[in-house]
């Protein structure tokens, strides 16, 4: 019996260790002048927590502590290659659902934009891991983003790793692990930030919802094709065109 007391003092013990470190992690950072994490250390649990960010647990990372983490954590654990790309939302570390398909899809996104601006030179495209910071504390990684030369000074782009900018048009490709309440507060966020339009492609069903609103949105299937709008004049997306042409190659 004594053997076993002196185990579970011994774990008591080592449970005890790691939640004062992690504590001391937090209030180093609130030390350091961090306050970005207010809205989230005031959550009561962490069900609330998951509640306003939209996503489940597996996908928030706990190093750095909810509400502490930084731009710095983001380019770190982005650069690493060892995890899932991030997002940074109020100050915590959010994964991106991955998968190769919708990759796939994202590229030959890039790519038809790029071949419409080889000729209309109206500005630059960002493909999957290029982080935007669109308010203090959030940056969100498009998995395609368009940014007009207006957005740019002397068109000269900034030399920074996370510009504080919004993408003209934001396009996200819908992979199984994104959530509703997710993609419709980022919608909201876009908007809100200055974007003038969001392109959602839902790989799934085989659509493309285009938001001009955060909140109204027009479907087009796969037999039809979006237009750029004012953003991108004379462009055109088949959509048939862009899924078999991901689709090569599989049997």
């Amino acid at each position: 019996m004594a053997h076993d007391m002196s185990e579970v003092k011994s774990l008591h013990g080592a449970i005890c260790k790691v939640w004062d470190q992690w504590y001391a992690q937090i209030r180093g950072r609130l030390s350091t002048g961090t306050t970005l994490m207010n809205a989230v250390l005031s959550q009561q649990n962490m069900a609330e927590l998951l509640e306003r960010l939209g996503v489940p647990s597996a996908r928030i990372r706990l190093q750095p502590p909810p509400g502490t983490a930084t731009e710095a954590d983001l380019l770190s654990i982005n650069e690493s290659g060892d995890s899932p790309l991030c997002e940074l939302i109020e100050g915590v570390l959010v994964e991106k659902p991955v998968g190769y398909f919708e990759s796939r899809l994202a590229s030959l996104i890039v790519y038809f934009l790029e071949c419409y601006l080889e000729l209309n030179n109206l500005g630059i495209v960002l493909g999957a891991d290029g982080p935007l910071r669109l308010f203090s504390g959030t940056v969100r990684v498009p998995d395609v983003s368009f940014i007009s030369w207006d957005r740019f000074p002397g068109r000269i782009l900034p030399k920074v790793q996370i510009p504080g900018l919004a993408p003209d048009l934001a396009v996200e490709v819908l992979s199984p692990g994104n959530t509703k309440k997710e993609m419709n507060r980022k919608i909201h966020e876009y908007f809100k930030s200055g974007t003038q339009c969001v392109w959602m492609l839902d790989p799934k069903r085989r659509t493309m919802s285009v938001f001009l609103t955060p909140d109204k949105f027009i479907e087009y299937d796969e037999h039809q094709s979006v237009g750029g709008g004012t953003l991108l004049p004379g462009f055109q997306l088949s959509l048939s065109r862009l899924f078999e042409r991901a689709s090569q190659g599989q049997g």
